[in-house]
């Protein structure tokens, strides 16, 4: 098979598809990978250790997706990738479609077999391919909040964890998934005053035994939300349906009754959001203020840690690149039930359940 992984062309996204570790599996195999010229510099990766590895480089992006029947990226397609993929060919990267009704038809248009690493899921419900990332996001979460709190970027001029005699900030985290541990583990490291809402009363069972008294756990309501927001200094919006829109939990009257210089940074923008007043944002133009509150809503958060978040992304994803690589989507799907799940859009398609039932589109089941 031959395998492309084009250069990201999000704003500010330096994360790469794949690293050399991943060349070399998949060259030892027999397969051919082309790499787009300076795809990996921003993670760090030369285009020449790239060439050691055994990968062809390529200049343009529309030669390394007209040659590929596989193209291994990072993030979604953009409206300028649209017209290169064709039909049957495999994309294989996150593609976060519930929130996306253009990019969702667009692909379907095109009559790919669109493989999402966001809905890949094992037996037990968890999901590998994500996991990573959200790591990555939800320790910047709190790392972001921490610096637009400051007042030299607009926030209240907070210490998150205060100092001997001096209060310490009020951080709400949405969600007790993996961005919220990571959130919360960061925010309790840094001194905080942490409170973590779930729906999951075991999951919070789960959360105060390993946090002890250093966090708030508390059922997720809309009432217990609105007194933890309306005092919170940072809210971390962290919430996860799989494959589905991000509910929304809080609500524009719930901005408006917070005081001016808190901050709101929503991981699950790229879902949707978790806080009524988020829009997607950029890393150029990251922050907008709604009723005096910051708001930090970038989709892809992980882009601005490149080398971290590609190695541990790559860590989870060239398992199933491997697998279809050499067994073809249908077979590696009949083999993998976690890698059926993954995909979304299929010839034309759309075979992913909770997708089209958020973008009130036809949903046909996939058949191998």
């Amino acid at each position: 098979m031959i395998i492309g992984v084009p250069k990201e062309i999000k704003n500010k996204e330096n994360r790469v598809g794949m690293v050399i570790a991943g060349v070399r599996s998949l060259t030892q195999s027999g397969h051919t990978v082309l790499i787009q010229k300076n795809a990996g510099v921003g993670a760090g990766i030369t285009d020449d250790e790239y060439i050691r590895a055994g990968a062809k480089i390529i200049e343009s992006p529309k030669e390394i997706f007209d040659r590929s029947d596989m193209i291994v990226k990072v993030k979604e397609p953009l409206p300028e990738e649209y017209p290169l993929l064709r039909e049957g060919q495999i994309l294989y990267t996150y593609l976060h479609l519930a929130a996306d009704d253009r990019l969702t038809k667009a692909l379907m248009e095109r009559k790919i077999v669109g493989i999402a690493y966001e809905t890949i899921e094992l037996p037990d419900h968890t999901l590998p391919l994500l996991a990573p990332m959200s790591a990555v996001a939800g320790r910047m979460a709190t790392q972001i909040g921490a610096t637009y709190l400051q007042h030299d970027h607009g926030g209240k001029g907070m210490l998150l964890g205060g100092v001997t005699g001096v209060d310490r900030a009020n951080v709400v985290i949405l969600g007790g998934g993996v961005v919220g541990i990571n959130s919360a583990k960061m925010a309790v490291g840094l001194g905080a005053r942490v409170t973590l809402f779930d729906v999951n009363v075991g999951r919070l069972d789960y959360l105060s035994d390993i946090f002890g008294n250093e966090i708030t756990t508390l059922y997720s309501n809309s009432e217990q939300i609105e007194k933890a927001v309306v005092n919170a200094d940072l809210v971390i919006g962290a919430v996860l349906v799989t494959g589905a829109k991000a509910p929304k939990l809080v609500t524009r009257e719930m901005v408006s009754k917070m005081k001016p210089g808190g901050v709101i940074v929503d991981v699950a923008v790229d879902q949707g959001g978790s806080v009524e007043t988020c829009r997607p944002t950029s890393h150029e133009h990251p922050t907008y203020n709604v009723d005096g509150v910051i708001h930090y809503a970038v989709p892809n958060m992980p882009g601005a840690v490149p080398r971290t978040s590609t190695y541990a992304l790559t860590n989870v994803t060239m398992k199933y690149a491997l697998m279809l690589a050499n067994m073809g989507w249908k077979e590696a799907c009949k083999k993998d039930e976690a890698l059926r799940k993954g995909v979304n859009i299929c010839n034309g398609k759309l075979v992913y359940k909770q997708v089209a039932d958020d973008l009130r589109l036809p949903y046909e089941p996939l058949v191998l």
